[in-house]
């Protein structure tokens, strides 16, 4: 049977060097006051080794006690026998114990770590990088940093005590039968673990066919009206067919290399036992080597011969580790932003909502060739509805990032109540903000839990008022567990009007003095529209507001309509003012929807 794929079996490994080691210490300034747990488990770990080491010394002890007719020790030895195994199960539970505990709570603090330090980098950092790769890093590679802390390093280190005290106790029972015993059994042992990766790999390749073939079923079936429709019914089969016969090959290839280990394994290894029991028993037959002594070599040399293959793997998992650590402290050296996160932070210096860009210009970090604003300036007094409408990428979003401090301008000013964003804490800037975008998020939690999520300590009466000045309440109430009613992921178990209704809701509990609305009905259909505009209409009553617009008929009562086109400001004013522009952009826009409808 194929070996199953670990999501950590494709980690890249790192090369044991000088700076590789150096990251890898930074690991322990996690283990806290758990740091006696590390020193007592390698205390057990040296105790388990050394016991490991006396069982083939007085096993054959036990044997000599024939050869040399001392009967009456037959029984002490044996009960000394016992009482080691004993202790190496004593020291190997204590051993285990404490090296899972301190890895562990180790990897909680180193977690909690990454996670808090994660969520505070700035949204550079996330253009930069994909989510499946972030989340690899919190769970593949800790996962092998668990393993590699709770078994890998004990494991190695045992295998070394292994290693040397066999040699060495080899050498004392017979240097002779150990000089040949190290030309055969290591190099035959590490053949068999070089064999062995090659094999897993070839396993590996099964099963990504496989997983392969699986994706094939798995988009016929979702997109089974697509094939039915276009009757590709013999395509996909023969897609699948394809898919299966290399699986066969793949797989019939891989028995080959099997059959050929287990053919080495058989003649090679255990012919080198043959050789090394040969040899013994020659040196036995000249007086050169008691029985019981021979009995102990032939057990070191197992422990020793599975050392040298074990070894291998274990270092190969140690460097597949090292490398799991730097990636995973790559994400902690990166610059966090300046944010208050260690305790729920209420709204203490409240801002009054006056905005002001004064001739901000900026572009994006990872496409340094386009400039999205040039020399924009936009005025908004406190209270006052600003709409920014302008084609599909004229950089209306991007307004809205800066005002969020996500980025800060390349030039120019953005000043709030006259004074400088970039003056104010980003934790109380942002808790004087609230969004609700084009294409809601919600958690997938309670309807309670999502609402809350812009006031944490708000009771469930605030939690049900925000409901009711959202238009939300008569459909949450409409459900057998009214606000316990789980969302799904995403959101999914609701509409699309009745996830915006719950991200109104969220931002009418925060109470902002800026209000940031990004094209929130674009997505809807008539009728959750009117019932979403109508909410939206009351939360920004006393609120300055921003309103990114793609349909214009929801934004004729602003205050002022600025439209954006590659980056600058075109024009500016009310819809009426704009509509008197005879070659103007805002209404040649809207004649287009005009005429669309």
């Amino acid at each position: 049977m194929a070996r199953k794929v670990k999501e950590t079996d494709d980690l890249p490994k790192a090369k044991l060097n000088k700076e590789a080691l150096k990251k890898t210490t930074r690991l322990f300034s996690y283990i806290g006051e758990h740091k006696w747990k590390l020193y007592l488990g390698t205390f057990f770990l040296l105790l388990t080794g050394g016991t490991a080491l006396l069982f083939p010394y007085m096993l054959g002890g036990l044997i000599k006690t024939i050869e040399k007719k001392e009967f009456g020790e037959i029984n002490k030895i044996g009960l000394y026998l016992i009482l080691v195994l004993t202790l190496q199960s004593f020291f190997s539970y204590f051993r285990v114990y404490l090296f899972v505990n301190y890895t562990e709570n180790t990897l909680a603090k180193l977690r909690q770590a990454v996670y808090s330090h994660m969520i505070t980098l700035p949204m550079t950092f996330f253009a930069q990088k994909r989510v499946g790769d972030l989340n690899s890093r919190m769970s593949a590679d800790i996962a092998m940093i668990q393993d590699t802390l709770t078994t890998t390093i004990a494991e190695f280190l045992r295998q070394f005590i292994l290693i040397i005290g066999g040699i060495i106790l080899l050498l004392v029972i017979s240097p002779k039968l150990t000089l040949m015993m190290l030309a055969i059994v290591p190099v035959v042992a590490l053949a068999a673990v070089v064999f062995g990766r090659f094999i897993r790999r070839t396993s590996r390749s099964v099963q990504e066919k496989i997983s392969e073939s699986n994706t094939i079923i798995e988009e016929t079936l979702q997109g089974i009206t697509n094939v039915k429709a276009f009757a590709n019914e013999f395509f996909e089969n023969n897609r699948y067919k394809k898919s299966t016969l290399e699986i066969v090959r793949i797989a019939i290839q891989g028995g080959k290399y099997r059959g050929g280990f287990a053919s080495f394994i058989i003649f090679c290894l255990f012919g080198a036992i043959v050789a090394v029991i040969w040899y013994g028993v020659v040196l036995a037959s000249h007086d050169q080597l008691l029985i019981g002594d021979l009995i102990s070599f032939i057990l070191y040399s197992a422990f020793v011969g599975a050392s040298f293959g074990g070894i291998a793997e274990l270092y190969a998992q140690i460097q597949k580790a090292i490398g799991a650590i730097e990636r995973v402290f790559e994400i902690l050296d990166e610059q966090p932003e300046a944010l208050e996160i260690h305790e729920q932070m209420p709204v203490v210096n409240r801002i009054e909502g006056n905005v002001v860009f004064q001739n901000v210009a900026f572009t994006y970090p990872s496409r340094k060739e386009i400039q999205v604003l040039k020399d924009v300036t936009i005025n908004a007094k406190k209270g006052e509805t600003i709409a920014v409408v302008g084609p599909s990428g004229s950089g209306k979003s991007t307004l809205v990032a800066l005002l969020l401090r996500f980025y800060d301008p390349e030039s120019g000013t953005i000043l709030i109540d006259g004074k400088n964003a970039k003056d104010y804490s980003l934790t109380d800037l942002r808790n004087n903000m609230a969004i609700v975008p084009q294409d809601v998020i919600l958690f997938g939690g309670s309807i309670k839990e999502n609402i809350a999520y812009g006031k944490p300590t708000a009771s469930i009466a605030e939690i049900a008022e925000a409901a009711r000045k959202a238009n939300a309440l008569d459909f949450i109430e409409s459900f057998p567990e009214k606000f316990e009613t789980l969302v799904g992921e995403r959101g999914i178990k609701l509409s699309g009007g009745q996830r915006q209704r719950i991200a109104i809701a969220r931002a009418v509990l925060k109470d902002p003095s800026i209000l940031i609305l990004d094209e929130a009905t674009s997505s809807l259909d008539s009728e959750s529209e009117r019932v979403v505009q109508e909410a939206l209409d009351k939360l920004m009553v006393g609120r300055t507001s921003f309103v990114i617009a793609h349909r214009l008929s929801t934004i004729r009562k602003a205050d002022k309509i600025i439209v954006i086109d590659k980056g600058a400001v075109r024009e500016s004013g009310t819809h009426e003012q704009l509509m008197e522009e005879e070659n103007g952009l805002y209404r040649s826009l809207s004649r287009m929807q005009t005429e669309l409808v």
